[in-house]
Order: C-alpha cells, then sequence, then structure tokens
C-alpha cells in the first residue's frame, strides 16, 4: 500500500507540476519601447521627465517594467536632433515622446510612421508639425504652447505692474521659427499699450552678456524674453541679470521664481504630465492623427514682491490680487 500511495502521490505532484508549468511560461506581457528625443540634457529637463514617468505610473506603466525608455539628448545643440531622432528610429521604438518645436521636426522627419508625442511645442499649425489642433494628420499629437498669446499676455502684465515703462527689450533666440508669428502679435499689442518694443538676440548658448550689454546701451525700460529651449533652461541666469540691470521682467513662473519680476505661463512638467494619456492611447491602438492636439488651459502668475521692492516699484494691487503665488 505504501507504494501505490506513493505511486499516486507521485502522479497527483507531476500532474500539478505540469499544470502549473503553462502558467509560468506565460508571457508576462508585452514590454513597449519608448523613445526620448530631449533638447537639452537629463539634468536640465528632470523636472518634465519626473511629470512624464510620474503620469506614466499611474497609468500603469513602470520603467524598467512593462516599458523601456531610450533616451537621447542633444545637449542644446540643433544640429545633433535629426541624427538622435534617425537612431531612435533605427531602434525600431514604438513611440517617441519630445519636446520643443526643433525636435519635434526632426522626429517627424525621421519618421512618418512610428506616433510623436509632444509635451511642449509653440504653435504646432503655424510651425506645420500638424494639419489642425482638432485632427493632427500624421504621425504627431501632444500639446502645443500658445507662444503668441502668452508673449502678449506677459508684456500686458508687465505693463500694467509698471505702468511707467516705455521701453521693452524682447530677447529672441537666432533661428526660432516660432518668432515669425510671436513678434508680430507682441508689436500690435505694443501699439495699443503704447510701448515700443526692441529685439536683442541671442546667438548661441553663453551669449546673454552681449545682449544684456546691448540692452544697457539702449537704456531699457524692462525685458521681456520669448519662449524658446534655450532660453527656458537658462531663466535664472536671465532673472539675475535683469535685476542686476535693474530691469522690469516679465517670463516664465520658473523666471519669478529664480528672481524675475513677473512668471506667467504653464507650471514646469504639466504638458510632460499630460502627455502620458496619449502614449497611454496609442500603446492601446489609438492613431496620433485622430487624437487633438491640446493646448493648456491652466497658467500660473507668479509676481515676485521682494524683486519689486528691490526694484523700487509698486506693484498695483489690481495686479498682486490676480496673481496664484507671491514670492515674498
Amino acid at each position: 500500500m505504501d507504494r501505490v500511495r506513493r505511486r499516486n502521490f507521485l502522479i497527483a505532484a507531476s500532474g500539478l507540476a505540469a499544470l502549473a508549468l503553462p502558467a509560468l511560461a506565460q508571457p508576462q506581457g508585452r514590454v513597449w519601447r519608448i523613445g526620448y528625443l530631449g533638447y537639452t540634457s537629463a539634468s536640465a529637463e528632470a523636472t518634465g521627465l519626473d511629470a512624464l514617468r510620474a503620469g506614466l505610473r499611474e497609468l500603469g506603466y513602470v520603467e524598467g517594467g512593462n516599458i523601456v525608455i531610450e533616451y537621447r539628448f542633444a545637449d542644446g545643440n540643433f544640429d545633433r536632433l535629426p541624427e538622435l531622432a534617425a537612431e531612435l528610429v533605427r531602434l525600431k521604438v514604438d513611440l517617441i515622446v519630445t519636446w520643443a518645436s526643433p525636435a519635434v521636426r526632426a522626429a517627424k522627419q525621421a519618421t512618418a510612421t512610428i506616433p510623436i508625442v509632444m509635451t511642449a511645442s509653440a504653435d504646432a499649425v503655424a510651425t506645420g508639425l500638424v494639419e489642425s489642433l482638432a485632427r493632427p494628420g500624421g504621425n504627431v499629437t501632444g500639446l502645443t504652447i500658445l507662444s503668441p498669446e502668452m508673449a502678449v499676455k506677459r508684456l500686458e502684465l508687465l505693463r500694467e505692474a509698471v505702468p511707467r515703462i516705455a521701453q521693452v527689450a524682447v530677447v529672441v533666440r537666432l533661428g526660432n521659427p516660432a518668432n515669425e508669428y510671436v513678434i508680430p502679435a507682441m508689436e500690435r499689442a505694443a501699439r495699443s499699450l503704447n510701448v515700443a518694443l526692441r529685439q536683442f538676440v541671442v546667438r548661441g548658448p553663453n551669449k546673454f552678456e552681449n545682449v544684456f550689454a546691448e540692452m544697457a546701451k539702449a537704456r531699457m525700460d524692462a525685458v521681456l524674453v520669448t519662449d524658446d529651449p534655450l532660453l527656458n533652461l537658462n531663466a535664472k541666469t536671465f532673472a539675475e541679470m535683469s535685476a542686476r540691470q535693474r530691469l522690469a521682467s516679465a517670463y516664465t513662473p520658473v523666471f519669478a521664481d529664480a528672481g524675475g519680476l513677473i512668471g506667467y505661463g504653464t507650471a514646469a512638467g504639466a504638458g510632460s504630465r499630460s502627455a502620458a494619456s496619449y502614449v497611454d492611447r496609442i500603446l492601446k491602438g489609438a492613431k496620433p492623427a485622430d487624437l487633438p492636439v491640446e493646448q493648456p488651459t491652466k497658467f500660473e502668475l507668479v509676481i515676485n514682491v521682494k524683486t519689486a521692492k528691490a526694484l523700487g516699484v509698486k506693484i498695483p494691487q489690481s495686479v498682486l490680487l490676480r496673481a496664484d503665488r507671491l514670492i515674498e
């Protein structure tokens, strides 16, 4: 009987093992490969990357688990973007996430089939990245920034906060295609506000001292920085230089945090977090051509009261009451 019992036990055990083997052998699900094309560096884009990963985690995508992210960074060199985009295409990634018009354009030129998700880009229609916001067409979708409207709003806030200003310096980066429609919009607004604009062109990294030296010679009253990947990364530098020359200033919320007078725009990382939902829908089968491009709906106004005091500027109560944050 012992032998019979043992034989039955072994048969049962082997049967259970056989049942268990297919379960162990089943695949754990597809691992998606996502390409990330960065204009600058991992450290410079850390806020956006953290927001993207957080958004993906909320949707069930874990880096090193069911997704692998291939990172490529141009270190601020526009000329490297096409090469890096082509490299991601050769890796046969399932999707490319990127930001800023030059990087999105480089990715679009590298592939017409791999989906591309923008976390932020200057007016995607005006720059030819998509056919329309409602129906992008092609393989690009995501989020776009209203660059002309944003620049005009900052100019209006600057004029309202410091009514005495008459000469406003506008910092632009050489070669940014967004300048073609941002500057005309600002000029129209300037005429209605009775202020004069003068452009100061940044011709490359570490060329900011020259620009501010030119402003000093021209006796500018205020400075407004236009949206641009290179300029965004140097918001703190612009804030410090503006304060040093005692110029009223406006740019992004991060700029005000760094010592600039006024910051207006979307919160850092907001676009990257929202882009995660596009990634999710595309990986589940949606076509980029059918996913409407989103525009920001929430904007943050930050006033640096400490900087205002240092400049001898008394911000009107009407402006202070509208601020989301006051830095004192």
